[in-house]
């Protein structure tokens, strides 16, 4: 049965359609979409074709996710880069690469699975495969995450974010020089209509505010250091926004651009710090999590360039 229907029309051809799903589809691994593509659940133009297959401009490429078997997240190993902990809340550094909960094409070494290793009696009274997950982080998007250890943990943070009283900051790289040292992007989002997989900003969207301060102005104006505060939790919002602006994420490979001068690992945005309320003890609380090697790395290049 298909769980969900993707369509992706070709902008620019030549690459392989397993790359061009990988790309496209950002929660869907090389390995799931490969499986897609033998089971004959890709076609391109209604015809099933090969992983190899080089796309055109114009082709239009449909897949069909299944609905995945109903199953319970399995307690994995994996190591947690924990920053706090009590007896009612998890503050975690997530690293770039983890999915946050099972899905279809991660069904395993998520940041879920590995807090069930860690907290076996970690669990939600909806009975889904999200325990304890208050917000989300893109997969390549590391930083900072609360997790609850409880329902009403979980839902007492949930209503903070929901009433905008969680201060989150962004550490991101932008491509270009911004005019403006501090600034406020106030773009609606939605699915972008062409590619219904992508958010882009659209009339009628969901309300969405973005607030930012210039923190270095790098490679002669070639590139934008920036902090990054959204004030709405929309998907995807801070990568969406500043592409609208012309000065999309370093390293996006889905809103940014595809080539850059730059040893660039992964999209350059990271959460460094997350504040909030304890919903136990009223004590206001903030956590930060330096630049990951990988991003520091990118820096120190840019360093060279002058």
């Amino acid at each position: 049965m298909c769980e969900r229907r993707i369509e992706l029309t070709v902008d620019e051809g030549g690459m392989r359609l397993d790359k061009f799903l990988a790309e496209r589809v950002a929660d869907l691994s090389r390995s799931a979409i490969r499986r897609l593509i033998d089971t004959g659940q890709v076609v391109v133009n209604g015809e099933a074709v090969k992983a190899s297959y080089k796309v055109r401009p114009g082709d239009l490429v449909v897949a069909c996710v299944p609905q995945p078997e109903a199953e319970e997240p399995a307690a994995e190993a994996i190591p947690l880069g924990i920053v706090y902990e009590d007896q009612a809340l998890i503050v975690v550094n997530k690293p770039a690469g983890m999915v946050i909960h099972p899905a279809p094409g991660h069904r395993s070494g998520t940041l879920v699975n590995a807090l069930l290793a860690h907290c076996p009696d970690l669990a939600s009274d909806s009975g889904d495969a999200r325990p304890g997950i208050v917000h989300r982080l893109d997969r390549d998007t590391s930083g900072l995450i609360l997790v609850a250890k409880n329902e009403q943990i979980r839902r007492a943070l949930q209503s903070q974010f929901k009433a905008r009283q969680v201060h989150k900051v962004y550490v991101a790289l932008l491509d270009g020089q911004l005019e403006a040292a501090r600034g406020r992007i106030e773009a609606p989002l939605g699915r972008d209509p062409r590619h219904r997989q992508r958010m882009a900003v659209v009339p009628g969207g969901r309300e969405a505010v973005t607030e930012y301060r210039l923190l270095a102005s790098l490679a002669g104006g070639d590139y934008s250091l920036v902090e990054a505060e959204p004030k709405t939790g929309r998907t995807h919002q801070i990568r969406v926004h500043f592409a609208s602006i012309g000065h999309p994420v370093v390293g996006d490979m889905v809103y940014g651009r595809r080539r850059t001068r730059l040893p660039v690992p992964r999209q350059f945005l990271h959460a460094q710090r997350l504040g909030f309320t304890h919903p136990l003890t009223g004590q206001p609380l903030e956590f930060e999590a330096p630049l990951p090697d990988d991003l520091a790395a990118v820096l120190q290049a840019l360093a060279q360039l002058g």
